[in-house]
């Protein structure tokens, strides 16, 4: 099977996970998919294939020497995003785009001049949507290039390697991926997420992420006879809101500039609510951001009395260089296989966070690479045939620049 035939058999798939779900994975359509996954990596012949009742499916593909050589991983997540349907995708294939707009619908056209990063794959086959949906290529485009890539290694034994595990999860869009990962069971020494965006893209820097939530109390009084009685909750949060740095949002940031993101609010005069993430590179600066929230908590409770502004504020994932400085040589190998694949690296700081972040503290240094989608979450998402054979020509140089790694 081709490598886009494998792609978009699995788009066929609705596995959009839930963000207010409290089952594991979000919602069980995705159970459906792994099933499959599970069936077809039996077919294809890996070894130790498993799937728990929460869809983390884990397979081997067994090493073909008796070397010592150490045991690597590979990791994808099938579940799509919340921002636009996983249901019904209608993939077709760009065959050798020409740099102009694709008609997507009768509606709906992907220009680049919208778009300019088209401009990128011109000459090259573009799977694209229907306009309808999403693609999905966020991650089963890694899913495919992991699964190929292990065919390939199947069928050419004179490619020496170890013990090669992939895993694949659900639930990564609503930050729950790696929840219920087994690092223990993965068995590996280090291990790559692939599920980046365009040819080239590594990563091992993300930000470290909070999440906070304020509830301010208010007292409600008929607005006719409040004066020295009412409490309006709602101006207290706009109050609060506006202690925080307006500079310091997501809309007036780049690069390695940490933020407060407002991400939600509600209010009433008697109760109002806030949501944020706090998000920086640095981890000295990240803790100063959680210190200055809760400074801002203080002084609010000083004016109008202790109570008034509850504060809920719990770290999410922190930056995986952390993890990823002492083991560099989990980088070096990909920049090598890269170089063998002729891929030029993009090596850059991810202004969210991955999987692999998450694995990285848990004792599995996990950098991120590249699975080719752009355009990501939404109807005018694609994917280049040609730079998902050359994310899975890395993942195969990989595990034979691994076979011949002298620690």
């Amino acid at each position: 099977m081709e490598i886009a035939e494998r792609f978009i058999n699995y788009t066929k798939f609705d596995t959009q996970s839930a963000d207010e779900s409290e089952t594991v994975p979000s919602t069980s359509k995705q159970l459906i998919f792994a099933k499959y996954l599970k069936e077809e990596l039996e077919r294809e012949g890996l070894k130790d294939v498993e799937m728990d009742e929460m869809g983390y499916i884990y397979a081997t593909l067994p090493a073909n020497t008796k070397k010592d050589i150490p045991t690597i991983g590979f990791i994808s997540h099938y579940d799509t995003a919340l921002d636009a349907s996983g249901a019904n995708i209608k993939a077709r294939i760009v065959k050798n785009y020409d740099g102009g707009d694709i008609q997507l619908n009768e509606n709906m056209v992907s220009s680049p001049k919208q778009f300019p990063e088209l401009l990128e794959h011109k000459g090259e086959d573009l799977i694209v949507t229907d306009g309808t949906t999403l693609l999905g290529a966020d991650d089963k485009a890694g899913i495919a290039e992991i699964v190929q890539a292990m065919c390939f290694l199947r069928d050419h034994p004179e490619i020496e390697h170890g013990d090669i595990r992939v895993g694949f999860n659900p639930d990564e869009e609503i930050g729950k991926g790696a929840h219920h990962f087994n690092v223990e069971k993965f068995g590996c020494q280090w291990g790559y997420t692939i599920d980046g965006g365009d040819l080239g893209e590594l990563e091992y820097e993300n930000f470290n992420a909070a999440g906070a939530k304020l509830i301010f109390k208010g007292v409600s009084v008929h607005p006719g006879f409040a004066k020295g009685k009412m409490v309006n909750a709602s101006r207290l949060a706009v109050e609060f809101a506006e202690m925080l740095p307006k500079d310091e949002t997501p809309e007036t940031t780049e690069g390695y500039e940490g933020f407060f993101h407002l991400i939600a609010m509600e209010g009433r005069c008697e109760e109002a609510k806030l949501s944020y993430i706090i998000r920086d590179h640095d981890r000295e600066r990240f803790e100063d951001r959680k210190r200055f929230m809760e400074k801002c908590v203080e002084q609010m409770n000083e004016k109008y009395g202790e109570g008034t502004v509850v504060l809920q504020m719990n770290d999410q994932y922190y930056n995986m260089k952390e993890k990823i400085d002492p083991n560099m040589h989990v980088i070096d190998l990909v920049l090598k296989a890269m170089q063998d694949s002729g891929v030029a690296p993009k090596v850059r700081a991810i202004r969210g966070g991955t999987d692999g972040a998450q694995l990285s503290f848990k004792g599995l240094p996990c950098p991120n690479i590249f699975a080719g989608g752009v355009n990501f979450h939404g109807p005018y998402e694609f994917v280049s045939i040609q730079v998902m054979e050359k994310a899975m020509q890395v993942i195969i140089n990989i595990c034979k620049l691994t076979a011949q790694y002298n620690d």
